[in-house]
């Protein structure tokens, strides 16, 4: 294929790690993006994909800021290779009861998990559109369909995620462009599960708990779908998680 680049907004030690590795095995030119003072865990990660014959590129970028957001994907389209891919990967997960939850929490919460989104996928827009191709998929949660107690800014904050990715797949899906939102409903393998709830990472020997690598899986699956059967919205999870 003609050299494109694949910007995982949100690439943390996991999931979006994950999701990175697995494009860049394909040899996408990996775009890597979290806030700057996670720079250095970037590096590591951009340094790992290298080591495995990959492609990868570090940036330290506030994706809830406009005008950084902009600059990024100007950056990556000049200087590196044609966005063929943009995932949204960014959570955002607090608990608090509502007589707690501050007006600053609320909307930082917003911000990260739903007001970045909006600006990923417009930027994203701006350059597919003109080529008639390629593939937006933003990170859900149990939270996009269903407000837990104590989760009203992280619920509100994927629903309206939710919301974004149906408007833009009906937008733009006849311009060429495959937007999906994937749930992802359950704990992940990930040193906070270890930390936090070691009783269900205990399960992970017997496939309760999701596999980063597995999760990449899917997204890769979800890029290479034919237009004619293109799916806009998956949910993952182990098979011990009520749902």
């Amino acid at each position: 294929m003609t050299k494109q680049s694949c910007l995982v907004i949100g690439a943390g030690d996991a999931t979006g790690g994950a999701i990175a590795k697995r494009f860049a095995r394909e040899g996408f030119e990996t775009c890597l993006v979290r806030r700057a003072r996670h720079l250095d865990q970037l590096q590591d990660l951009a340094a790992e994909i290298t080591a495995e014959g990959g492609s990868a590129h570090a940036f330290g970028v506030d994706a809830r800021e406009e005008d950084e957001v902009t600059k990024l994907f100007a950056k990556i389209e000049q200087d590196i290779a044609p966005l063929g891919v943009v995932v949204f990967n960014i959570g955002g997960n607090v608990n608090f009861p509502i007589t707690e939850m501050t007006s600053r929490v609320y909307r930082k919460v917003w911000e990260m998990s739903c007001f970045a989104g909006f600006l990923a996928g417009r930027e994203a827009a701006r350059y597919m559109v003109p080529r008639n191709s390629g593939t937006i998929i933003f990170t859900g949660a149990t939270a996009s369909v269903r407000g837990g107690a104590g989760y009203s800014a992280f619920a509100g904050a994927k629903h309206g995620l939710r919301a974004l990715a149906q408007s833009l797949a009906r937008e733009l899906g006849p311009k060429g462009i495959h937007v999906a939102h994937t749930i992802i409903d359950g704990a992940i393998d990930t040193a906070f599960i270890a930390e936090r709830f070691p009783d269900r990472y205990a399960t992970k020997d017997h496939d309760g708990i999701l596999r980063p690598a597995e999760i990449a899986e899917n997204y890769w699956h979800l890029h290479s779908q034919q237009r004619s059967a293109w799916t806009f919205e998956i949910d993952l999870r182990p098979w011990v998680e009520n749902w």
